[in-house]
């Protein structure tokens, strides 16, 4: 069986908001300055969707190990009850992969390109890959959901896909 490829695109704001937000200063509702002037704030970037069934925001790190090109998507996950939000820390570019629920099952998968000065904010139930650095091992910023409750769902695709550049 032959492997249908997907090209990443370059992740911009617009492209992604049907699965969540991107994190960057661009796409920020509205900036303030802070702290006498000496600090611009980029305002309401992305909710921070955690509440449901009883929930709590967490930070943590991740450190993703490093993954290239072509990569190979087999499955997919999904937070019911909140959303997960990733910042790179080290300015390395990763790869994102989501897809629109059909009927409680992924839709047709899209990839994006982050640099590393993008994060993402998945919103609450949108299916994507776990974590993929490239080039070398890399921390990212995480805010997600902690708390009673079933947040994780996953799913193993019914014929795997090929991600490309």
């Amino acid at each position: 069986m032959s492997l249908r490829t997907l090209h990443a695109r370059p992740l911009t704001a617009e492209a992604f908001r049907p699965f969540g937000e991107v994190i960057e200063p661009d796409n920020c509702t509205e900036i303030r300055l802070i702290n006498n002037g000496t600090t611009t704030r980029f305002h309401d970037i992305a909710p921070v969707d955690v509440a449901s069934g009883g929930g709590h925001a967490l930070i943590s790190i991740f450190r993703g190990k490093p993954f290239a090109l072509p990569f190979r998507v087999e499955m997919l996950e999904r937070h019911p009850l909140g959303s997960q939000a990733f910042m790179p820390l080290e300015g390395r570019p990763y790869l994102v992969v989501v897809a629109p629920d059909v009927g409680g099952r992924p839709g047709e998968p899209v990839a994006f390109l982050a640099s590393g000065a993008q994060g993402v904010s998945y919103a609450r139930g949108t299916w994507h890959h776990p974590l993929i650095a490239l080039e070398e091992r890399s921390d990212f910023l995480v805010v997600d959901r902690g708390g009673p409750g079933v947040n994780l769902a996953e799913f193993m695709l019914d014929a795997p896909v090929l991600v490309d550049s």
